[in-house]
């Protein structure tokens, strides 16, 4: 029941030996700060320039992290992973938009999304940003209490009805989908709506899940609030637990307007937040389903071990664990090797709108220390294998 992380031969396995040059490529840029900085300006101005480079970018960063322009280009890679018992969980990454349209747009994506994982064994999940439906502005008002004017009203209205839709298909469908998480100052309208959601669709089985981002200190109460409201009303709990995502960006508004940051002062009390989460989750699987989107090693089998000390099989349908597409193979790979439920998410989307995201992707590993150096020392040394095995 315990997986080897070292196993690298079973991490790398779908990878052709083209692949892994590939990998070990852009794992060693990522790793140069100022060359990241400079690629990523270098690919801002292009694309704003609209110069020919998606060809490059396709052939490179975006098909190492993600899994095509659409839907039907993702297959393969997805009847691939699934081959080795790893499932995927598409999301369409295209961020930043801010219309009516655009948020119908979405829906009518998300809705197309759901029809094709209910095809799909191995798509356990659909997927969708809070902003994906709605203004960031209005999320930010509502959640400041903010009286909306009679225009506004309608169009949180909306926001609502895609909630609903998206979640009623879900539940129809019987498919789990999960909702991410977003800034602190936008999160409270978001988890006030994914909170009604769960009420009203997770009635006999968790269908709707929520994210917690453990980085900020106030998520652990949050999740006990919502445990007792769910305990008391009779409804089940879902949530995909992560570190987080915008830690810059929360603390610098954070020192501009004046206010205590909503994140946890340091690494080691974010992971230890995270595992406390973990392990309160565990103690209530009655009434929780757990999806732990990690790429820490340590919080992986700290979770093992809570199941194997509660005596819970590792193919327990209310326990999943989750890798972005392009990382920490060696977790998800040597996880489904002995048994346990793992996904990737699968970005995907027209290559110049999902730039944004791959940006991120990027800047993101250059910032958390250790992973780009953890990465390539198993990449080299699956290298050296191979080579050795010729």
């Amino acid at each position: 029941m315990h997986p080897n992380f070292e196993n690298t031969a079973t991490a790398f396995r779908l990878k052709t030996d083209s692949e892994l040059e590939r990998a070990y490529f852009l794992f060693r840029l990522i790793a140069n700060e100022p060359l990241v900085k400079i690629g990523t300006a270098v690919t801002n101005f292009a694309i704003k320039a609209h110069l020919p480079i998606e060809g490059l970018v396709r052939a490179t960063v975006f098909d190492h992290f993600c899994g095509g322009v659409n839907e039907e280009d993702c297959l393969p890679i997805i009847d691939k992973m699934y081959s080795k018992g790893v499932c995927s969980i598409l999301d369409y990454s295209v961020e930043g938009k801010e219309t009516e349209d655009q948020f119908d747009f979405a829906l009518a994506k998300t809705l197309e999304v759901l029809n094709f994982v209910k095809e799909k064994d191995a798509i356990p999940f659909a997927v969708f940003k809070p902003t994906g439906f709605g203004r960031f502005k209005l999320y930010e008002k509502v959640s400041a209490n903010i009286n909306l004017d009679e225009k506004e009203s309608l169009e949180w209205s909306r926001i609502i009805d895609r909630f609903d839709k998206v979640c009623s298909k879900a539940h129809d469908l019987d498919v789990g989908l999960l909702i991410d998480a977003e800034e602190s100052w936008m999160q409270d309208a978001a988890d006030a709506i994914v909170l009604d959601m769960m009420r009203k669709y997770n009635t006999k089985k968790p269908i709707i899940f929520n994210t917690l981002q453990m980085y900020r200190w106030d998520r652990l109460d949050y999740l006990k609030e919502v445990l007792e409201i769910a305990s008391n009303e009779g409804f089940k709990l879902g949530f995909k637990v992560v570190r987080g995502a915008y830690m810059e960006k929360e603390n610098d508004r954070a020192d501009e307007m004046g206010y205590k940051t909503p994140i946890c002062p340091s690494k080691k009390i974010t992971d230890e937040n995270f595992d406390a989460a973990i392990t309160f989750m565990m103690n209530h699987l009655n009434t929780i389903s757990i999806f732990a989107g990690t790429h820490n090693e340590a919080s992986c089998l700290k979770l093992i071990k809570h199941m194997e000390e509660n005596e819970v099989e590792s193919s327990n349908p209310n326990i999943w664990f989750g890798q972005l597409f392009g990382m920490s193979d060696h977790i998800t790979y040597n996880l489904t090797a002995e048994g346990f439920r793992a996904a990737k998410y699968v970005p995907y989307g027209p290559v110049k709108d999902v730039m944004p995201y791959l940006i991120r992707r990027a800047e993101e590993n250059t910032s958390v220390a250790g992973q780009t150096t953890r990465e390539l020392s198993l990449l080299q040394k699956e290298k050296k294998r191979r080579k050795l095995d010729l």
